[in-house]
């Protein structure tokens, strides 16, 4: 069983990961996530996070729940984590 986990990246960040739109890391919280995503691609986590949390307009989803903890949440081996950017309109 893989323990690594899904990362969904957002239309909205792919051009900061050269078009790519999932990747696998080993993680165990969502911050994990960011760190490592922000290693193989430089700047994605200013776009994520702020101040020590992640920033306000971005949500994170872990197995489709969204999840209230932010960078401090519990991400269990083979997970899908995504990353919900705000949507604007009117």
């Amino acid at each position: 069983m893989s323990t690594a986990i899904r990362v969904h990246i957002p239309a909205s960040l792919r051009k900061l990961t050269d078009g790519i739109s999932d990747v696998e890391v080993d993680a165990a919280t969502v911050r994990e996530v960011v760190i490592e995503l922000d290693r193989r691609f430089p700047r994605i986590g200013d776009r994520l996070i702020e101040d020590d949390r992640l920033k306000q307009g971005v949500a994170v989803a872990v197995n489709s729940r969204l999840c209230a903890t932010g960078l401090a949440t519990p991400v269990p081996p083979g997970a899908e984590v995504q990353f919900v950017p705000a949507l604007a309109g009117g």
